[in-house]
């Protein structure tokens, strides 16, 4: 995740170096049930709504849990299919904080209502992330589910009034990249907290609707326009970030260049410090069959499984060739990555979308925006 707020307020008000934080575990981002009651056009995990077998029961939950806090986790996001489609979900969460993690929350919004709300606030969450494609019709369309939209708004809205920090997740794609300062428009009508906007990766439906993303000019376009907004909205309460395309924070330098000259080897370090793609290292997924993965994008791709080994065992083991590479620095990468003057900043990008495309872990990801002519001309940076 690249937290654009934190290094637009580096330009604004310099901080000092600090040594970088360590990290004791990664986030881990965990499925825990694949049903869903949408059927989204992008959805990686091909969630469908029907129950599937062999889902990690709540004492399994419990056990998993107990390893990962003894290993040093921190932050458990709670995700799906649709997470509130399980019945041991509040059991779940409330045990998760009382242990202490930092628990969010990952749904469509559509089930929440006046008739949970209540449970959902008693869980005291520290974040609920709520997803929309694009306004009403745009959004209906991508999750195949007319009325879509107005159930997830009205979800925002109780989340919201309940005093719980809510989220808005939008996910860029060609199809939906004219709603998307009308997304950001309505973030601003609602007093939502915070916006995080996806690119598109190459995984489950969103691999095979792959020939939607964004092309790079749009893509360049649509973060010209998230910068400028975020940078007008510094002074009120709220909080944008990005993922899935680290190349973000190099261009986000390249941006700063024409707008703060004078701020640019400060930035440059800050964003070095941050280092990019984290998957492998930073961030871990378990998928809803208790399987492990670098992140949720690598669902084809298993490092083990916690029913039959810890976790604490499975995240560190660089016995696999793919953890072994991502968590070398610098990494081995291939092609444009392999020879871009700015890996320090993103870290080698994406892995799984050119594994997607190439079959190789690091072949040069497709989905860097970024011109040859910015990651190999350096001299005038």
């Amino acid at each position: 995740m690249f937290r654009l707020s934190q290094y637009l307020k580096e330009l604004i008000k310099p901080t000092p170096m600090k040594p970088a934080a360590q990290m004791p575990g990664p986030v881990v981002i965990w499925n825990l049930i694949r049903r869903c009651n949408l059927t989204c056009k992008h959805c990686y995990s091909i969630s469908a709504d029907t129950d599937f077998k062999g889902e990690l029961s709540t004492q399994a939950i419990f056990k998993v849990m107990d390893d990962l806090k003894a290993f040093g986790v921190k932050v458990l996001i709670l995700s799906g299919g649709e997470p509130l489609l399980r019945s041991d979900i509040f059991e779940i969460s409330h045990r998760a904080k009382a242990m202490g993690f930092y628990v969010g929350l990952s749904s469509n919004g559509t089930l929440i209502d006046e008739n949970n709300i209540a449970a959902i606030a008693a869980v005291n969450y520290d974040y609920v992330g709520i997803s929309l494609d694009g306004m009403r019709e745009t959004h209906d369309r991508f999750r195949r589910c007319q009325g879509a939209f107005d159930k997830s708004l009205q979800g925002i809205r109780l989340c919201r009034d309940h005093g719980i920090k809510v989220g808005l997740r939008f996910t860029l794609t060609q199809d939906n990249v004219r709603d998307f300062p009308l997304m950001l428009q309505l973030m601003s009508e609602e007093n939502i907290d915070k916006f995080y906007l996806s690119h598109l990766n190459y995984a489950g439906r969103g691999n095979k609707n792959r020939e939607d993303d964004v092309v790079h000019q749009m893509t360049r376009q649509a973060m010209d326009f998230l910068f400028e907004t975020a940078l007008e909205r510094l002074d009120k309460p709220q909080e944008f970030v990005t993922g899935n395309n680290d190349a973000d924070g190099v261009y986000l330098l390249f941006w700063a260049q024409q707008r703060f000259p004078d701020k640019i080897e400060h930035l440059r370090a800050k964003l070095v410090q941050w280092g990019g793609n984290s998957s492998g290292v930073n961030i871990a997924n378990i998928d809803n069959l208790g399987n492990v993965h670098p992140d949720t994008f690598w669902w084809h791709y298993s490092l083990g499984n916690v029913l039959k080994r810890p976790f604490s065992e499975i995240w560190p083991d660089t016995s696999d060739p793919l953890m072994a590479g991502l968590k070398q620095r610098p990494r081995p990468l291939k092609g444009r990555c392999g020879e871009c003057h700015y890996q320090d900043i993103c870290g080698g990008n994406t892995r799984v979308r050119a594994h997607q495309l190439t079959g190789d872990f690091w072949a040069a990801d497709p989905g860097c925006y970024l011109t040859d002519e910015e990651i190999f001309e350096v001299k005038r940076r």
